[in-house]
């Protein structure tokens, strides 16, 4: 049997490895921070301004932000192929003196989209970038790389005077910090853990708190090891590859592989073919949020298409790839081993059978899976594009 760790991790500097190669380079990656913070300061300064000009009630503070998704859960990946770009999600949190008391906001959720876009307008058209709108957010796309998701969030106002304190507070002890102190602002403790409101384009206001997924991941990631979260990018650089746009959410695959992972000491080959097997299994009997067990993510991906069924397409495209996976440990030879993982991966796989270990003789599953037709892949449903 062969050990292909090394080729998926390894801390040696300058050797290749494919979760080195599933980073945002360090140029693009400072694009996307230095994106960021323009887009905060556009909304900051801008949308106290164009509330005010439009004659709306009530005097508001600048907002504040949190950034969540993939970015805050450290699994974001390059895009694989086009059109996928790194979504980078940007919560941005706004008081407006609109609770009163009251379980919704006096103002409608519109309101508040039309004056973060007109806020964003002249950034945007400056820098070239496009700006488009999603039920739940605005989108800024910045390049054929990548895009900034903006939900609206709506806090209590006292709730909001409290943050606001805490933050001056913070950032005047990490001042000269730079980028360390932006960091800071994301841990945010002191958000209510109640009354939390994202704004909708066509339901208006409901509850919604982005902060309990990835209180949830990160202690997963802190209880059973770092390989855990290599293990879930290497699941998401499949379906990246394999699906070029629509395909399982990141947190479907999150929230099926956590329960499914267990720590194989320096043999993240072994322990992502642990997991990618008993995938079809988990998909098919359903995986719920792990925050809110009454919400199925399986089923919301089943309600993507009328056409087929999505999951159990998924189901057996993870039937393969574990079939695949295993056979690539079983090769007869760590060139074919390679081939066959690019083939799974792309070219971010290194083709460097040189690295690959020799253990046990390998099994007849190997030659059984070579001459196998492989499983079609899904239809292409058009749907949004995602990496990271």
């Amino acid at each position: 049997m062969l050990n292909l760790s090394a080729l998926f991790y390894t801390e040696a500097e300058f050797e290749p490895c494919l979760f080195g190669n599933l980073n945002l380079r360090d140029n693009d990656r400072k694009d996307i921070a230095d994106a960021k913070n323009e887009v905060r300061m556009a909304l900051r300064d801008g949308i106290p301004r164009v509330y005010a000009g439009e004659g709306h009630p009530g005097k508001v503070p600048q907002p504040r932000f949190f950034t969540q998704g993939s970015w805050a859960y450290k699994t974001l990946n390059a895009p694989a192929q086009r059109p996928q770009q790194a979504d980078v999600d940007d919560g941005c949190y706004l008081p407006l003196s609109f609770l009163n008391q009251t379980d919704s906001p006096s103002v409608a959720a519109d309101v508040f989209f039309g004056v973060a876009e007109k806020a964003l307008a002249d950034l945007v058209k400056e820098k070239g970038w496009k700006l488009s709108g999603k039920p739940t957010c605005i989108r800024v796309e910045i390049s054929d790389l990548a895009h900034i998701d903006i939900p609206l969030y709506a806090i209590p106002d006292n709730e909001f005077e409290t943050l606001v304190k805490a933050e001056n507070a913070l950032r005047a002890s990490l001042e000269g910090l730079g980028n360390l102190a932006e960091a800071a602002m994301d841990s945010w403790e002191d958000l209510p853990k109640t009354k939390v409101l994202l704004a909708h384009r066509e339901e208006g206001w409901m509850h919604s708190d982005p902060r309990p997924v990835k209180e949830w991941f990160v202690d997963q990631v802190e209880t059973r090891g770092e390989q855990l979260r290599r293990v879930v990018r290497y699941i998401k650089a499949y379906r990246d590859w394999t699906w070029k746009s629509g395909g399982p959410s990141s947190i479907l695959l999150m929230a099926a592989a956590a329960p499914l992972f267990v720590k194989q000491d320096r043999r993240d080959d072994q322990a992502l073919v642990d997991v990618v097997k008993q995938l079809p299994a988990a998909l098919r009997k359903g995986v719920g949020n792990p925050i809110n067990p009454k919400e199925s993510l399986t089923d919301r991906l089943r309600a993507a298409s009328d056409e087929v069924d999505l999951v159990e397409q998924a189901a057996l495209r993870f039937e393969d790839l574990g079939r695949r996976l295993q056979a690539a440990l079983d090769a007869g030879s760590a060139e074919q081993a390679c081939t066959w993982l690019q083939g799974l991966f792309g070219q971010r796989f290194p083709d460097r059978p040189d690295r690959v270990k020799v253990g046990a003789a390998a099994s007849g599953v190997a030659a059984a899976i070579a001459s196998s037709p492989a499983i079609a892949g899904p239809n292409e449903l058009v749907g949004r594009t995602r990496a990271g």
